[in-house]
């Protein structure tokens, strides 16, 4: 955990300002764009990329993974730059917050990966990108989205202690609890063996 330098007032202004940032459900403006209908009628009703990909329009899905990825990121960078590191650290994790609870769409958002890998690698490239190849690898060999995001997660706190950034523990096992947490559905599905892989509605 960071030292917390950041007075209180200042810090619960990033923590708004991010989770406002996080609400933002561009898979929701994608599909718009895109003139795909209502995100939350389609599929698993889902509002991330995995279920913008069920439409089979792959920019839209590509253009969703980057800008919810892109959130966390951002939120982190720009309070890092203009705040300090304890900021930086609440800012993902209000934007992450805000992606999973939107206030925009009744506090019901998306699963939350992509917001936690952009997240992780604006935090600590190494971590981030360690994680994200883990997900990459688990969905490669098993073309399981949800079960790629849960290895990922569990596995993101040992990335931290393998690459020498203790200082983020605390925040990986808050986001890994609220990323299974989201995914409660899907583990019962992986186990009963009714999950749809990626790809297939």
């Amino acid at each position: 955990m960071p030292e917390i330098v950041t007075s209180p007032l200042l810090l619960g202004i990033v923590a708004v300002l991010a989770y406002l940032l996080g609400s933002v459900p561009f898979g929701m403006v994608m599909a718009r764009a895109f003139g795909l209908g209502d995100l939350r009628a389609i599929g698993s009703g889902n509002i991330g990329a995995t279920n913008v990909l069920r439409t089979g329009n792959k920019p839209a899905a590509f253009l969703t993974v980057v800008l919810d990825a892109g959130k966390g990121a951002i939120a982190v960078l720009i309070a890092r730059a203009l705040v300090a590191e304890d900021a930086a650290q609440l800012a993902g994790l209000s934007a992450f917050v805000g992606h999973l609870f939107p206030v925009f769409l009744g506090f019901r958002g998306g699963k939350g990966v992509a917001t936690f890998l952009g997240t992780l690698t604006a935090l600590a490239w190494p971590v981030g990108l360690a994680a994200c190849a883990t997900w990459l690898f688990i969905a490669l060999t098993t073309r399981y989205s949800s079960l790629s995001a849960l290895v990922a997660a569990a596995t993101s706190t040992l990335w931290m202690v393998f690459l020498h950034q203790g200082q983020l523990i605390i925040l990986g096992v808050v986001l890994t609890i609220l990323i299974y947490l989201r995914h409660w559905p899907n583990l019962r599905r992986l186990k009963a063996g009714t999950e749809p892989k990626i790809g297939k509605g």
